[in-house]
């Protein structure tokens, strides 16, 4: 590659708990960085968190002497909680998200009957990028590709040669992404990955999770544009937005929700933010019955 298009340097992280994978994303060793999807470490049965997970990827960056400029998020995640205000608070950098955020905050005030103080303008993010906007981190240019479909707001992110796709697409013997979460829409997803494949074939693609086969091989990040086309199970060349939606809307009605819906998204459309403590100094996290 030539000196004006630095390679992009990943490094990626995984949650096994979550099947989530993070990454830091830099120019060179002593340069810039970003750090994309965080997890924090939940367990459901007793409501703890820990930093454990992301103290691994806060020790690389330091390692590295890495300076971070921005944490992003793909999108606020409905099966794990988000470390972004930890990276922060260790490393610096701004948490940012795709502008449509709004929108689920939105959907989700109504499902939680969140506090009245709670704002759905975005503003617990400290940066929110529309479709197109492009940016720097160091010597890599970054451009914003919103790709909704999983939910109204997810956004994809191309560093350099790099595509992060939140949970557009995974594997390609895995698939694509669930639609039938509030504000998810098949034939809405089937158009964003088209988006994405149309760009060259040899661009790097990272996944956000990696669900393998059972038993046949380990939990892998990184496909190409090329590898989606010819071969992704649910959206390889030759399928049309109509098969699509039909096998979507079949799949999605056998799913479960996410083990860690509920905590998750309460916390995510905060900017990874836990809600206020309640007049006991506790911190709450509801539970809606019969609701999703």
């Amino acid at each position: 590659m030539s000196a004006n298009k630095p390679l992009t340097l990943v490094r990626p992280f995984l949650d096994r708990d979550t099947e989530t994978w993070s990454y830091v994303v830099y120019d060179r060793e002593g340069g810039s960085a970003a750090v994309v999807d965080a997890v924090l470490d939940y367990d459901a049965a007793s409501g703890r968190t820990s930093t454990a997970g992301a103290e691994e990827i806060v020790a690389f960056v330091r390692d590295k002497n890495l300076k971070v400029e921005w944490i992003l998020e793909t999108h606020a995640h409905a099966d794990h909680l988000s470390a972004a205000p930890f990276i922060r608070e260790q490393l610096g950098g701004k948490i940012a998200i795709g502008d449509q955020i709004c929108q689920v905050q939105k959907i989700f005030r109504e499902v939680f009957n969140l506090e009245k103080q709670f704002l759905v303008d975005g503003s617990q993010f400290d940066h929110l990028f529309g479709d197109g906007e492009t940016f720097q981190i160091g010597d890599l240019q970054a451009r914003v590709i919103y790709v909704p479909g999983h939910t109204p707001a997810d956004m994809a992110w191309q560093i350099g040669d790099a595509l992060f796709v939140g949970d557009t697409l995974f594997m390609p013997d895995v698939g694509s992404a669930r639609c039938d979460f509030p504000g998810g829409d098949a034939a809405t997803l089937y158009r964003s990955v088209q988006k994405l494949l149309a760009l060259p074939e040899d661009t790097r693609m990272f996944m956000c999770h990696d669900y393998p086969p059972s038993g046949e091989r380990e939990h892998q990040c990184e496909t190409t544009v090329g590898d989606q086309k010819r071969n992704n199970i649910h959206l390889h060349e030759g399928v049309s937005e109509a098969e699509f939606v039909a096998m979507r809307h079949k799949r999605d009605a056998t799913l479960p929700m996410p083990r860690l819906i509920i905590p998750s998204i309460q916390v995510n459309i905060r900017a990874g933010q836990m809600p206020p403590a309640e007049d006991n100094g506790t911190v709450y996290l509801k539970v809606p019955i019969n609701a999703l």
